[in-house]
């Protein structure tokens, strides 16, 4: 009797194992779509200061003047805008003013100003 019962929680537990490593890996894989986008991304500084909240922005740059925690300025040949680059954003990109950087993010328009919600931060190619 007491081989019977040890068998059975022996199975029981591998049963239940199974089951929990087949849960966690039966999740579908996270996937999505790389590729042209039928909305143009904004290119310029000058384009960013008037645009609407939101808009996707691809700016290729320098960032000229670090203005305190995550807040940048970001300049290109139309101007200037600030820019917000969260650490994790960087991508281990070290630059100075003097790196040629492609930002891409969203315009976060405000009552009083326009700036940059960075998303990624990469080296000018």
């Amino acid at each position: 009797m007491k081989k019977f019962l040890v068998i059975s929680a022996f199975v029981l537990a591998s049963t239940s194992a199974m089951a929990a490593t087949t849960a966690t890996t039966s999740q579908p894989a996270q996937g999505g779509f790389t590729g042209p986008s039928a909305i143009p991304a904004i290119t310029t500084v000058n384009q960013a200061k008037e645009a609407n909240d939101d808009a996707v922005v691809e700016l290729t740059g320098y960032i000229t003047t670090s203005l305190g925690d995550e807040d940048y300025m970001f300049k290109d040949s139309t101007g200037e805008i600030k820019v917000e680059i969260d650490h994790k954003d960087w991508n281990g990109v070290n630059a100075t003013p003097t790196t040629k950087l492609v930002i891409r993010g969203e315009v976060d328009k405000d009552w009083s100003e326009r700036t940059i919600d960075v998303n990624k931060v990469a080296l000018a190619g």
